[in-house]
Formats: C-alpha cells, sequence, structure tokens
C-alpha cells in the first residue's frame, strides 16, 4: 500500500514537472534559453492559441472568413485568440528552408489582415517556428526571417507596423512532437498570437 502511494506521489510529481510556465508579457525583446526564442516589439503576450485552428490543413489554420464570432456563454469572444483562430486561422506553413508565402499562406494573411482592421485596438505577436532539422541558431534566424515575411505581408495588406511584433522560436516549440515529414512540415509554421 506504501509502495503504492510512493508511485502514485512520483507519477504526480512528474507530470507537475511538465508544465509549462507562463510567459512574461512585460519582455519586449531578447534571446533567452528559458523562452527559447529571439523577438523584438511588444513580446509573446502569452502562449494563448498555440495549437488551436492547427487542423486547418497546410497553409491555413482554421475556417475561412470573419463571420460566426459569439459572445456568450461558451461563446467565442470577437477580437480574442479563439475567434483569429477558428474563424480567421492563425497560422501558415512554409516549405522547407523557405520563407516565401504559398498561395494559401497569402489567403489566410489576407482574412488575418482584414481581421485585425475590423478589430483595430488589437496587437499580435508572429511566431517564426522551423522544424527539427539544421542547428539552434539555424533554425532561429530561419524563424525569424519566417515571422518577418508574414509580418511584411500584412504590413502590404494595410495593417500598421507597430500593430506587429516578431518572435522566433526555431525548433524550440515543436506543433508536433514527431520526425518525419509530414510533422516537419506542421512545425515548419508562422502563427499569429493576439497580444
Amino acid at each position: 500500500m506504501r509502495l503504492k502511494l510512493i508511485g502514485i506521489v512520483g507519477a504526480l510529481l512528474v507530470l507537475t514537472a511538465c508544465e509549462t510556465a507562463p510567459m512574461d508579457a512585460s519582455s519586449n525583446s531578447g534571446m533567452g534559453a528559458a523562452r527559447g526564442g529571439v523577438g523584438n516589439g511588444y513580446g509573446a503576450g502569452g502562449p494563448g492559441g498555440v495549437g488551436v485552428g492547427g487542423a486547418g490543413g497546410v497553409g491555413s489554420g482554421g475556417a475561412a472568413g470573419l463571420s460566426g464570432s459569439r459572445n456568450g456563454a461558451g461563446g467565442v469572444i470577437p477580437g480574442s485568440q479563439q475567434d483569429l483562430a477558428n474563424n480567421v486561422g492563425d497560422r501558415v506553413f512554409f516549405g522547407y528552408d523557405q520563407t516565401d508565402l504559398s498561395t494559401e499562406a497569402r489567403t489566410t494573411l489576407e482574412r488575418q489582415a482584414a481581421w485585425l482592421k475590423q478589430f483595430g485596438n488589437v496587437t499580435v505577436t508572429v511566431e517564426g517556428h522551423s522544424d527539427e532539422r539544421g542547428t539552434r541558431e539555424y533554425n532561429l534566424a530561419l524563424g525569424d526571417r519566417r515571422a518577418n515575411s508574414v509580418k511584411n505581408y500584412l504590413v502590404t495588406q494595410g495593417v500598421a507596423p507597430n500593430r506587429i511584433a516578431t518572435l522566433s522560436y526555431g525548433k524550440e516549440r515543436p506543433a508536433i512532437g514527431a520526425s518525419g515529414d509530414q510533422a516537419w512540415a506542421q512545425n515548419r509554421r508562422g502563427v499569429t498570437v493576439v497580444n
């Protein structure tokens, strides 16, 4: 009985050790091992939405269109990360070692730009990610170029550049923690996160 209790307590300790620490929303820039990223601008705001809406397939992060937001019990708050992910798409995907935007990615970003214009008080951070191949330094730089590719396209669509910060996580935060072409394709992404 006592051994069983020790096993349960040990398992709980292992599970709580895996909990992700909250992001510091007051950080404006920097590179650190604790955050695993390089960034500038407003800061990461928080991990809200990372993984939300990711089932939209290559090039998009969710359903098309700006309508469908609702507020209330169990509803989506307009202008929130969940609203962006569910009704617009919060991520775009990149080819191997690429920073150029596919047609599908540009379509998603055009919807994001329209959404950002609709919610003029919202600021975002674009996170750049890569797959696990390559060095940490190379992938941080690649993630930075991907985040800036997304930001630059949003700016060409009329979003003020001071509303968009960028942050690179490189290979530090994979969407899918596996190896192989399908996992790598989902990990090479730019994610727009509401601050």
